[in-house]
């Protein structure tokens, strides 16, 4: 009788999906936010989101690690329909905005960067930040999507002329962002052949 429960158990965890298996397997709120962060493209066009929910998203961007502590990354909140509207279009990826409530593009100032070689620590050090903003977005129940808009020119420079952003300032990724319709679920990405321990 006692397997025949663990059986069912296990059986019902594995229908349940990443979200609910990570509850489930009483992990903490923050694992539980991680595991559930899923790519949302499909938002409720009913719902507006506040300047303080975008404010809170940026200051987790602006909480993420960077190389020497040089924080070279600049946010732009972009709310108004016209301009997201003009990214959708500009952006062969980007067709979602034209149905986000706003977007923040995360970018780097190559003036505030490291300089030489290690100035290319400012990709890493926004890649964190946009990751934050995801997994932020995904614990307020917002739905998100990361645009990538560099290293590709083309992307970058059509932004920059929608958003009027400056010559020295490298637009890294367009987070899309709104409230989720339903229907996507978090993939399991966990593969323990792509794990090595102590050496390769």
């Amino acid at each position: 009788m006692r397997a025949i429960f663990f059986a069912v158990l296990a059986l019902a965890v594995f229908a349940a999906g990443p979200a609910e298996t990570t509850r489930a397997q009483g992990y903490n709120e923050t694992i539980q936010t991680i595991l559930s962060r899923k790519s949302v493209r499909n938002y409720d066009i009913s719902k507006n989101i506040s300047p303080a929910q975008l404010d809170l998203l940026v200051r987790t961007g602006m909480a993420a690690p960077t190389a020497m502590d040089k924080r070279p990354w600049e946010f732009v909140i972009v709310t108004d329909r016209t301009r997201l509207d003009a990214m959708a279009g500009a952006l062969d990826h980007g067709k979602m905005l034209l149905y986000a409530k706003a977007a923040i593009v995360v970018c780097g100032d190559i003036n505030k960067a490291l300089p030489g070689m290690a100035q290319e620590f400012w990709v890493q050090d926004c890649s964190a930040a946009t990751e934050n903003i995801l997994l932020a977005a995904e614990s307020m129940g917002l739905g998100a999507v990361w645009v990538g808009l560099y290293p590709f020119p083309e992307n970058m420079s059509r932004v920059r002329g929608v958003l009027e952003i400056p010559e020295n300032v490298m637009p890294l990724a367009a987070v899309s962002i709104g409230y989720p319709r339903g229907g996507e679920k978090p993939k399991d990405k966990y593969d323990p052949a792509r794990i090595h321990k102590d050496r390769w």
